[in-house]
């Protein structure tokens, strides 16, 4: 069994799979030092829900690979936004109309002690 990776590591491995999946937009939050449950959050768009629901599945099975236990995926029936939590990294992968809607990068990168993008 392999032993769990740590917050970049598994980061990169997410980056990575976006990437290979043609994820759009994709923004990584830093959130050390601002939050108690995540190292990063990463918020992405596919272009349809099809690719929402592909790129959701890939990174999960990804992290599966990886060693990434007690992955939690919340919005897969319908793939509007779908949350992929793996603990130190959550993902957030939107259609493009539900994340200008909810616009979760402005809450995490504005006002006093806010977290920033990398």
């Amino acid at each position: 069994m392999k032993a769990q990776p740590d917050a970049d590591k598994t980061l990169s491995l997410i980056l990575s799979r976006l990437e290979d999946m043609k994820a759009e937009e994709t923004v990584t939050i830093d959130l050390r030092g601002k939050s108690a449950y995540s190292d990063y959050m990463i918020v992405t768009t596919g272009r349809a829900n099809r690719h929402v629901g592909a790129i959701a599945e890939n990174v999960t099975k990804s992290l599966k690979e990886n060693g990434i236990k007690n992955i939690h995926v919340e919005g897969l029936p319908n793939c509007d936004w779908v949350l992929i939590d793996s603990g130190d990294v959550i993902v957030h992968v939107f259609r493009p109309e539900v994340r200008e809607f909810y616009n979760l990068e402005r809450l995490y990168t504005q006002g006093p002690g806010a977290a920033k993008a990398i």
